[in-house]
């Protein structure tokens, strides 16, 4: 079973920057297509960026391109989430996920496993 635990939220500043980290145990961590998505209160789950087993170019929802940066190191179990010019808009919990799949998705319904979340809160 594998397992996701993310960290790196917290409160900050529009304009500011935040580092979010996912680390995976149980599994085949370098054999898994990694995504972040977020949930604003009484929105629903939407896709932020992915990246594929093997890492390199990361795709992303066109409300973060250009501030936000996916990455991951397979030797350290742990996909990344770097996120500059932070929105208010950008305030929501943050989850990690992991798909089986080789190819990288944006479809929430294509990721099996799921961290609990990081809240991330962007003040005005």
């Amino acid at each position: 079973q594998v397992q996701l635990v993310e960290s790196g939220g917290g409160l900050v500043q529009a304009g500011g920057s935040l580092k979010l980290s996912c680390a995976a145990s149980g599994g085949t961590f370098s054999s898994y297509t990694m995504a972040w998505f977020r949930q604003a209160p009484g929105k629903e789950r939407e896709f932020v960026a992915t990246i594929s087993w093997r890492g390199g170019i990361g795709y992303y929802a066109d409300s973060v391109k250009g501030r936000f940066t996916i990455s991951r190191d397979n030797a350290k179990n742990t996909v990344y989430l770097q996120m500059n010019s932070l929105k208010p808009d950008d305030t929501a919990v943050y989850f990690c996920s992991a798909s089986t799949s080789m190819y990288a998705s944006s479809r929430s319904s294509d990721y099996t496993y799921w961290g609990q979340g990081t809240q991330v809160t962007v003040s005005s």
